[in-house]
């Protein structure tokens, strides 16, 4: 698959270099020689500096074959703009990243499509469902809804009570079996299994399989003595924070740690207060960790300053 990335900062490294690890044909465009500088050595793709809003550098990029192209500068609208070109000078599907919510509204989908963009993507909002998703199953590393959730992936670190280790796969994922490994992760390799292949302790594995059978799942890799999430602290009151907290289920309850007081206050407005309690501090001070409970919390959420845009932990 030829795909065409334009913006290399934080999301456009980490998408091209997930991306060339998964052999696919890889361009990606940034104007800043320092920012394709980031680029890991070993990644397998090409980089071009230039304007990506210059229909010349979408010309020499071959973004008309491009089977994907993904705009993630830093500008909505530049993002919007070259995916309306990319499309219209040939390329088969365009992704582009904006910060406005309120373009993701019911209608407009079809409206950017008629443009030219044939999908929209808010980092902050997929962040948040992510954490949103994590909490409602911490024993679930990671999860995947496909199809709108006809079938879901999920990403299991086996553990000692798993009851489906070091045995052949094709005896335990039949045409018929409700669930299906499609990757493991072994250390720093990653294992497209095939039937011979057999899950070992502490693999990171990807089970393939379908809402119903969730449960069934959680018995046989032996998670069912997992507590779920009751109590969440968040440090840092970010937007990706708030969207996650609007959605947060009703047996939840959440405190955020935010040491701007003027973002508290926002905070406050944001927020209904039955969603969460707002808390004006440093999420790096012990002291105030121990007072507000932190060692009876089930899970807490930070900001990172990585290309991964959240992390929290069960």
């Amino acid at each position: 698959m030829k795909i065409v990335i334009a913006g290399a900062c934080d999301i456009g490294i980490y998408l091209a270099t997930l991306l060339s690890h998964s052999h696919e044909n890889i361009t990606l465009i940034d104007e800043d020689e320092e920012r394709l500088g980031r680029m890991d050595a070993e990644a397998d793709l090409m980089t071009l500096q230039a304007s990506p809003s210059s229909i010349k550098t979408l010309k020499e990029a071959n973004a008309g074959d491009a089977d994907l192209f993904i705009a993630v500068t830093a500008d909505q609208h530049l993002n919007l703009n070259i995916c309306m070109i990319a499309k219209a000078l040939g390329a088969k599907k365009t992704v582009a990243k904006i910060d406005d919510v309120e373009l993701t509204e019911p209608g407009m989908a079809e409206l950017f499509e008629r443009l030219g963009v044939s999908s929209l993507i808010v980092p902050e909002t997929l962040a948040a469902t992510d954490i949103i998703n994590g909490l409602k199953m911490s024993w679930v590393r990671q999860r995947w809804d496909v199809h709108n959730g006809a079938l879901v992936m999920l990403g299991i670190k086996l553990r000692e009570g798993c009851e489906i280790l070091n045995q052949p796969l094709k005896q335990l994922c039949g045409p018929d079996d409700p669930y299906h490994v499609v990757a493991i992760k072994r250390g720093y390799e990653t294992i497209i299994p095939g039937g011979n292949d057999e899950l070992k302790l502490y693999d990171l594995a990807y089970f393939m399989t379908t809402r119903q059978y969730i449960p069934y799942i959680r018995k046989i890799v032996g998670k069912e003595h997992y507590v779920d999430v009751k109590n969440v602290v968040f440090m840092g009151g970010g937007n990706t924070c708030v969207r996650a907290v609007k959605n947060i289920p009703s047996y939840m309850e959440a405190k955020i740690i935010e040491k701007d007081e003027e973002r508290c206050e926002e905070l406050n407005d944001l927020l209904e207060e039955d969603k969460a309690l707002v808390i004006h501090g440093d999420g790096r001070d012990i002291q105030l960790l121990n007072e507000e409970g932190i060692m009876n919390t089930q899970a807490s959420w930070h900001s990172q300053a990585t290309p991964k845009p959240t992390s929290w932990h069960a």
